[in-house]
């Protein structure tokens, strides 16, 4: 039997956002069939969002292999990394609005759809120029995944219950972001390369075939028309300049002509973008949303500590090769514990953020993060001691992203109306993922291609010092009082 159509609510007024909890309606008792319904939605979004997470990392570990696989350069095969997350981060936004307007069921399963076939794709590529040009097909299916797989459950959840959803959610994102790199390598030792990608086939078919059946569509109500295609390209172009200079500054060099126009172009277009979201009759972003002091300072603290969190990651598994000389699959299970405390902690922190509220319990998690990677810095050496060197700086990272990482989701969206579900979503990504970029970059910045152990092992210990400083500085980010001022009207829709 087919689920009808269920359009959320309209939109709140702006000055709504600021409300202290972001309820938008009272909580309504669920029958058991809405609960059980509710669980399947949050099942089946939760597994969308693991696959798509999984790609970020698990390449990594396949970049010696493709090389040898394709005998090409290593700055050709560089972009079988940058095209996905320059593409993943540019196009976030623009499709959490496609999804706001047109319907986030429809816009989830053709994002499914459309990453199982570039996946395979990947993994069947006769040449290194079909793997980059796939890699960058399936960044875009990636980003209409994201912001519709949350905004799909949303809805499903009373508001008191939407917080336990939302950390769910982020559990599954953090766990395959971490988990990456030892599947990444397991697949590796015992079939190929190409099952990095393969393995995405049958999950996103099972999506597919689940969801357009138990999925029901919510979409902005009274929607009309598309979004402005001009703010679209805008808001795909400026973070896709801005990841472009980033990604690349370390190769091309920073002074480089190439780097300096990539950030250049950036800049010059921020300010048009806002004047035409501001004068546009359907304009592809709300900028009212940076008004809410939370929604604002969210985004910001996601994209310092995921700068922190997938450089520390990278660092992690390239140490263990470099300095401790460990194969690819050992480095991968060394690493495993920092995957197991994440899907430990997720939930338990979950239900402390709508405890305690969100400040103090991310400001905890900046706190572990910032003293693990103090102790890996500290104690880590040229000689290799897993348990006792090791092995305590994994499991206190790894508790300290099962605390930060569904803290940031659910306060990222809590004080939306569900009407912009979606983009806010999204919006979160998209500062999440050029994070991740800006991380990357940094780290191959500091640490680069040292020549002897000794060399590399220090490199190492400032970049363990680096990222847990920067951690630290994502709770207190997050902490910052609201200036007080005086209320301002809100703007006219």
């Amino acid at each position: 039997m087919s689920i009808p159509e269920r359009p959320t609510s309209a939109p709140s007024p702006p000055a709504a956002l600021g409300t202290a909890t972001g309820e938008t309606a009272p909580d309504e008792p669920q029958s058991a069939a809405a609960r059980h319904h509710a669980r399947r939605v949050l099942a089946l979004s939760s597994v969308g969002v693991f696959v798509v997470f999984l790609d970020t990392t698990i390449v990594n570990v396949a970049f010696e292999t493709i090389g040898h696989s394709f005998h090409t350069t290593t700055g050709h095969l560089s972009w079988v990394l940058n095209i996905y997350s320059l593409v993943f981060a540019a196009v976030l936004i623009p499709a959490g609005r496609l999804a706001d307007r047109y319907g986030r069921k429809h816009v989830f399963l053709i994002g499914m759809t459309g990453f199982g076939l570039m996946s395979a794709l990947c993994g069947l590529a006769p040449s290194v120029t079909v793997l980059i040009i796939a890699r960058g097909l399936q960044g875009v299916f990636a980003a209409l995944t994201i912001p519709t797989s949350l905004a799909l459950i949303l809805p499903e959840f009373p508001p008191s219950r939407r917080p336990a959803a939302i950390g769910t959610w982020g559990t599954m994102a953090a766990a395959a972001a971490a988990i990456g790199p030892t599947l990444g390598a397991l697949l590796i030792k015992y079939a190929s390369w190409g099952w990095i990608f393969l393995v995405n086939v049958p999950i996103c078919a099972l999506v597919l075939v689940v969801g357009s059946r138990l999925l029901r569509e919510t979409r902005e109500q009274g929607a009309r028309g598309i979004p402005d295609p001009l703010g679209a390209v805008l808001i795909a172009v400026i973070p896709a300049a801005l990841s472009l200079g980033i990604v690349e500054g370390p190769s091309w060099g920073w002074s480089s002509l190439r780097v300096i126009a990539a950030f250049v172009v950036a800049v010059v277009l921020l300010p048009v973008f806002v004047w035409r979201t501001r004068t546009a009759a359907r304009p592809v972003m709300d900028l009212t949303l940076f008004k809410v002091h939370q929604f604002r300072l969210v985004n910001v603290a996601s994209l310092v500590f995921s700068l922190a969190f997938f450089a520390v990651i990278l660092s992690n598994f390239i140490f263990l090769q470099t300095v401790w000389h460990y194969s690819v699959l050992i480095a991968a299970l060394a690493c495993l514990p920092n995957p197991v405390m994440t899907v430990i902690t997720a939930r338990p922190a979950t239900r402390m953020a709508h405890k305690y509220g969100h400040q103090v319990v991310f400001l905890t998690g900046a706190v572990l993060f910032a003293l693990a990677q103090g102790a890996l810095a500290l104690a880590v050496s040229t000689h290799s001691h897993w348990a006792a060197l090791w092995l305590p700086g994994m499991a206190v990272t790894g508790i300290s992203l099962g605390i930060n990482l569904p803290t940031l989701s659910v306060a990222s969206t809590k004080p939306l109306p569900p009407a912009q579900f979606a983009v806010g979503s999204a919006i979160n990504q998209s500062f999440r993922q050029l994070g991740a970029v800006l991380g990357v970059s940094l780290f191959a910045a500091i640490v680069g291609t040292p020549g002897s152990v000794s060399t590399a092992l220090n490199a190492f210990h400032n970049a363990y010092w680096l990222f847990g400083a920067l951690g630290l500085l994502s709770g207190v980010i997050i902490c910052l009082p609201q200036l007080r001022r005086a209320p301002t009207p809100a703007p006219t829709a």
